[in-house]
């Protein structure tokens, strides 16, 4: 019965998960397309109300959100690592890194290397790359990309701020010119 109400909220849901993909692609953040496929957005309707819900792989949100690093206390003195990623995230490392082996499989698909002291690139050498990696996200933490968030917020900005209050009104006014041609 609310049509246009109902096709704005489409739009809203579509251009939220067409963005978001869109940024995972453009911040380089989808190297196994995993994260981009799991997003989705469902629609629920029921008597008086409708909800518009948004599913991802669970670390879409740190990837999102960002992640602190460690505690500098926990950060050895002598260490180059230095500042943090993301201070203000709501997630942090518990004092527990990250695991390497993911990070070695990323580095050996992009094909990371290590250089000698001569400069030349050293072969192999994957294993002690994971562990460099996972230890400076450790210290560091994960800067929030908001691949999410950014299209979330300019798609309620756009489509529920604004939109569905228009397309309400010609929903009400089509309900009204429709129950009053039934009257005659």
């Amino acid at each position: 019965m609310l049509n246009q109400t109902q096709a704005t909220i489409v739009k809203f849901r579509n251009y939220v998960i067409q963005q978001s993909r869109s940024n995972l692609s453009k911040l380089r953040k989808n190297d196994t397309k995993k994260l981009y496929n799991s997003l989705k957005g469902e629609i629920l309707t029921e008597d008086n109300y409708t909800l518009v819900g948004f599913s991802m792989d669970e670390y879409g949100l740190f990837v999102d959100k960002g992640v602190k690093g460690a505690d500098p206390s926990q950060v050895s003195k002598n260490a180059r690592i230095r500042g943090q990623q993301a201070p203000n995230s709501p997630y942090s490392f518990k004092g527990k890194r990250p695991p390497s082996a993911p990070l070695e499989k990323r580095a050996k698909r992009k094909n990371l290397r290590l250089r000698d002291e001569k400069g030349k690139f050293q072969k192999g050498n994957y294993k002690t790359l994971g562990i460099i990696l996972a230890k400076n996200i450790w210290a560091r933490g994960i800067k929030p990309s908001l691949f999410f968030t950014k299209p979330f917020e300019a798609g309620y900005k756009k489509y529920i701020d604004v939109d569905l209050v228009k397309a309400f009104g010609q929903d009400v006014g089509t309900i009204v010119s429709t129950n009053l041609k039934d009257l005659k």
